[in-house]
């Protein structure tokens, strides 16, 4: 063998090892990227409470559930590691950046503190904002790129409106409302039911339940009769002398209605089954 091809083979064995060591030194995939680059995190979340859903931070460091009210009003609830419960940070007001779901061109709100009952003085565990006309009524993509929590900082991404299988959630009632739907018999819905569910409101019964809105049900799981998302048997009710299923209260309240007053659509609770 030529001395030539001697130093070529010394080389590539030379570069091979070279390889080897950086590769060795190189930081594992698995470790997690500076919080002000995780704007989305890895996955979604169910619905919380408010009616949003749930987006994660940090590696579900914290979460934050956006909801999107009446008249282009968006309110932040910022959560803990634990999504069910409440976290304050320090107040500050944010700058959004908002354009219409795909789009390109986006128009920066402030998004201020706005504390709820029960923070800290100088805390706050909710945001609120006001969308620009334009951008009111539709699908929007919302983006903040500088949310402060315990120091760090969090770049948050989420769209307005759920995955297009998501049915849409009806709005609970007011009390009084409530109280009438619920403790009154009519149509399908009778005196002995309104005893059976321990004569109380669905939100009453239900009070502090986390929904988890899963829109992807396997076949034989039982089916919420009004979002058609899998229901939860911890939230069920007796309407008819027959128990039902449902994802979260404000559906419990949609049915009983339907039972009172169109009895006629109120099917058996083998009909709400994902075949």
């Amino acid at each position: 063998m030529t001395s030539t091809a001697f130093r070529f083979i010394a080389l590539v064995t030379a570069r091979a090892c070279l390889l080897a060591l950086v590769a060795s030194l190189a930081l594992p995939p698995t470790l997690a990227a500076d919080p002000a680059e995780d704007e989305h995190g890895d996955h979604e979340h169910g619905v919380g409470l408010h009616g949003g859903l749930i987006v994660p931070l940090g590696r579900d460091s914290y979460h934050i559930e956006p909801v999107f009210e009446a008249d282009g009003v968006l309110r932040l609830y910022l959560l803990g590691s634990d999504e069910t419960r409440i976290h304050e940070t320090q107040r500050q007001t944010l700058t959004a950046y908002v354009k219409p779901a795909g789009g390109r061109e986006t128009v920066s709100m402030q998004i201020a503190a706005d504390p709820q009952e029960g923070d800290a003085d100088d805390k706050t565990s909710r945001f609120t904002g006001t969308l620009p006309e334009s951008l009111r009524g539709i699908q929007v993509d919302v983006t903040i790129p500088n949310l402060r929590i315990e120091g760090e900082r969090f770049r948050v991404g989420f769209t307005s409106a759920p995955p297009p299988e998501h049915a849409a959630m009806p709005a609970a009632l007011a009390d009084d409302e409530s109280a009438k739907l619920f403790l009154t018999p009519g149509g399908k819905y009778t005196e002995a039911d309104i005893a059976a569910n321990g004569r109380l409101t669905a939100m009453r019964k239900f009070k502090g339940f986390q929904a988890k809105h899963d829109a992807n049900p396997k076949p034989g799981d039982r089916l919420c009769p009004i979002s058609e998302t899998k229901a939860n048997p911890l939230c069920a009710w007796v309407i008819g002398g027959k128990t039902y299923e449902f994802c979260c209260p404000p559906c419990v309240e949609e049915f009983v209605r339907m039972a009172k007053e169109t009895p006629d659509d109120v099917k058996d609770p083998e009909a709400y089954v994902k075949r």
